[in-house]
C-alpha cells in the first residue's frame, strides 16, 4: 500500500531543483582496512547517519543555496524514515514522500577505512516503489536532477516528462549500469566518475575518448583527488582538485552532483558551477558521514576564497591525465 504527500511547486519566485531518487539510512562502520573477501576486520566505531545518493544531493542542492530544492522519494513505515526525513527537512529540502506500507526504509552498509577509502552494500528497500505517477508537476523547475538507485523505467520516465515539460534533465549515472543512446538523449548534463564514463561509453581507453562516444550535450567526469573535466558542445573545461586532508569519502560524489545542479539552475556557466562543485566535494571529505559532512554555501565561498589560482602545469597535469590531444579545445574551468 502506497501513501503520497504532494506539495504543489506554485508560488515560489526564485529557481526550483527537482531531485527524484533514493533516500536511505547509512549502518556505517570505521575500521583500519576494508575487508578482503572472506575476511573480518575489527572495527572502530559505528555510526548511523541519513544518507542515499537522491537525499545527499537534495541536501547538497538545498546547502549550496540560490535555489529552492524539493525532493521525490519512498520511505518505508519504519523508524528508519525518522531520521532520513528529520535530516532532509533541516537542511530546507521540501518533501514529496512516497509512504510504503510493510517494506522497510532503504539501507546501506558502509565500511570507512583509515585512509578515508569506503566500500558501500545498498540495500534498496521501499526505494524501488517510485513509480512513473508519482512525479510532481514540474511548473516552477528548472533542473530535475536524478540517479539510479530507483527503478530505471521510472528515471527514464521522469526524464521523458521532464523533456517535454521544458525541463533539464540532469542524471548522475550511478551506480553504473547500460544506458540505452534513447535514454541518453533525454539528458542534457551526464554525470560520472571514471569506471561509470569507461561504462557507458563501452569503450577502453582515454578520459577525453570516452567522452566522446556519449551523445549528451553536457559530460562531467569526476575523478576523485585529480579533479574533474567536462565536454561541453565539443570543448574541454578542467577543474584541478583543491587539496584537502580526507577523512571520509562517502558523500564527496553526491555533494558535487547537488551543488553543480544548484550552481547551473542559478544560471553560473558550466566552469563556474564546476569550481563550486569541486571545493564543495573537497570540503565534504574533511568530516565523517554523507549528509552531515555537506558544506554550507558560506563554508563553501569562504573556501574558495582562500585558494590560488589553478596553476598551468595543474591544468597541464589534468590535461595530460585525461588524454587531451593538442587539437582538442580545453580550458580551465
Amino acid at each position: 500500500m502506497l501513501r503520497r504527500n504532494s506539495i504543489v511547486a506554485t508560488g515560489f519566485d526564485f529557481t526550483m531543483i527537482l531531485v527524484a531518487g533514493s533516500a536511505n539510512l547509512d549502518f556505517v562502520v570505521r575500521a583500519s582496512h576494508i575487508p578482503a573477501p572472506g575476511e573480518t576486520v575489527l572495527g572502530h566505531s559505528f555510526t548511523t547517519y541519513p544518507g542515499g545518493k537522491g537525499a545527499n544531493q537534495a541536501v547538497a542542492s538545498a546547502r549550496a543555496g540560490g535555489a529552492t530544492t524539493h525532493m521525490l522519494l519512498a520511505l518505508g513505515d519504519d523508524a528508519y524514515a525518522v531520521p532520513v526525513e528529520a535530516s532532509l527537512r533541516s537542511a530546507a529540502v521540501q518533501l514529496h514522500t512516497v509512504r510504503v506500507a510493510g517494506v522497510a526504509t532503504g539501507t546501506a552498509f558502509i565500511c570507512v577505512s583509515d585512509d578515508a577509502e569506503n566500500a558501500i552494500t545498498v540495500a534498496l528497500g521501499a526505494n524501488i516503489a517510485l513509480e512513473p505517477g508519482h512525479l510532481p508537476a514540474l511548473d516552477g523547475f528548472s533542473h530535475l536532477l536524478l540517479q539510479l538507485e530507483t527503478p530505471l523505467q521510472t528515471v527514464i520516465a521522469y526524464a521523458r516528462s521532464a523533456r517535454l515539460a521544458g525541463v533539464q534533465v540532469a542524471l548522475n549515472a550511478a551506480p553504473a549500469q547500460p544506458l540505452d543512446d534513447e535514454f541518453l538523449a533525454l539528458v542534457d548534463v551526464l554525470i560520472v566518475n571514471q569506471s561509470e564514463l569507461a561504462s557507458i561509453a563501452n569503450h577502453v581507453g582515454t578520459i577525453a575518448e570516452c567522452l566522446e562516444q556519449i551523445h549528451v550535450p553536457s559530460v562531467v567526469v569526476t575523478l576523485g583527488a585529480r579533479g574533474c573535466c567536462a565536454r561541453v558542445a565539443g570543448e574541454y573545461l578542467m577543474q584541478p582538485a583543491f587539496p584537502v586532508t580526507p577523512v571520509d569519502t562517502t558523500g564527496a560524489g553526491d555533494t558535487f552532483c547537488g551543488v553543480l545542479v544548484a550552481a547551473l539552475g542559478e544560471g553560473n556557466s558550466m566552469g563556474a558551477a564546476l569550481r563550486r562543485a569541486s571545493a564543495a566535494a573537497a570540503l565534504a571529505c574533511t568530516r565523517s558521514g554523507a549528509q552531515s559532512s555537506i558544506p554550507s554555501r558560506d563554508a563553501v565561498a569562504a573556501f574558495l576564497h582562500l585558494q590560488p589560482a589553478t596553476t598551468a602545469q595543474q591544468f597541464s597535469q589534468l590535461r595530460d591525465f585525461c588524454g587531451l590531444l593538442d587539437n582538442n579545445s580545453a580550458s580551465s574551468a
